[in-house]
């Protein structure tokens, strides 16, 4: 009797352990998921990075409309903000004296024609921007009676950064954007030799042909390019990784249909969609993991969804 009781306890050890391996197993199972990714392939494009300044607009020539003799403004065409054009008439001025005697002198002899007015044209065309007198005043000679600007000297001023100083070779023609998003192209014509103490910024002028009439003091936006490359390999942002400090990144690379492993890599200019991979160099074929490649392990088990 002892004897088969002890047989049947040796069976009874054998099943209890086979039903715990068999537990185990199941457990490992659990712990080691499957997870379901999506893949793309390496692509070639071309990417540029830049910077972003802001650049000023400005009337560089101006003119001024000054008194040829000493009187009395007569009539007055300058208003400010009008457009004028050139040699059209904006004063009339007449003489103390004239004023004074009226048209006695012509009453006296009819041949004289004596008036004593002097008009005043404009020089150029453009845009008046101060009217300093109207009718009924007096003025002396060469005293200022209006300002001028010509249009067709509109610049944008650019103050750069003396730390992008080296930018301008390589931005020779530039896109300047409004604040409306109009985009007018721009050439870099000149600098001025000295550097802004304070804000250790140096001064660009940037020649413009706007054709039509642009406000002076008008902030507008200048994009200046830093790099240029123009077949970079280029991956989805949502395929590199990065750690907490963003000084190493990552890529899961497929090695086969349900494993993928880490592969570090080196990353360049990106943009808002892409990010350019400088090393290693993928093969077009190689596949990468776009979406659910966060927090997966070295060499994870992965399911391509199709």
């Amino acid at each position: 009797m002892e004897r088969y009781i002890k047989i049947l306890s040796v069976f009874i050890l054998i099943a209890f352990a086979s039903c715990k391996q068999s537990a185990d197993t199941e457990t490992e199972q659990e712990i080691d998921p499957i997870t379901p990714v999506q893949v793309t392939n390496v692509a070639d494009s071309s990417l540029t990075e830049s910077i972003e300044v802001t650049a000023v607009s400005a009337y560089l020539e101006k003119s001024f409309v000054k008194a040829n003799i000493n009187g009395y403004v007569l009539t007055a065409n300058a208003q400010t903000g009008k457009q004028v054009s050139s040699k059209q008439v904006l004063f009339s001025l007449i003489t103390k004296e004239a004023k004074a005697i009226g048209n006695s002198v012509n009453k006296l002899d009819p041949e004289l024609k004596f008036s004593g007015v002097s008009t005043i044209r404009a020089a150029q065309s453009g845009l008046i921007i101060q009217a300093n007198h109207q009718k009924g005043d007096y003025v002396q000679d060469g005293e200022a009676m209006a300002t001028i600007s010509n249009r067709n000297s509109l610049v944008f001023l650019l103050d750069l950064p003396y730390e992008y100083t080296q930018l301008i070779n390589s931005n020779r023609n530039l896109q300047i954007e409004l604040p409306d998003g109009q985009k007018i192209a721009g050439v870099l014509s000149g600098t001025m030799p000295a550097v802004d103490s304070l804000a250790q910024t140096q001064r660009y002028i940037i020649k413009v042909n706007a054709g039509h009439l642009i406000p002076e003091g008008l902030i507008a936006k200048v994009k200046l390019t830093k790099l240029n490359r123009p077949n970079a390999q280029v991956l989805p942002k949502s395929a590199v990784l990065a750690n907490e400090t963003e000084d190493e990144f990552w890529v899961m690379k497929m090695i086969n249909d349900s494993t993928a492993v880490k592969v570090n890599v080196k990353k360049g200019i990106e943009n808002n969609s892409v990010i350019e991979v400088v090393s290693p160099k993928f093969d077009k074929k190689d596949r990468i993991i776009t979406s659910g490649n966060y927090g997966i392990a070295d060499t994870a088990k992965v399911k391509i969804l199709k």
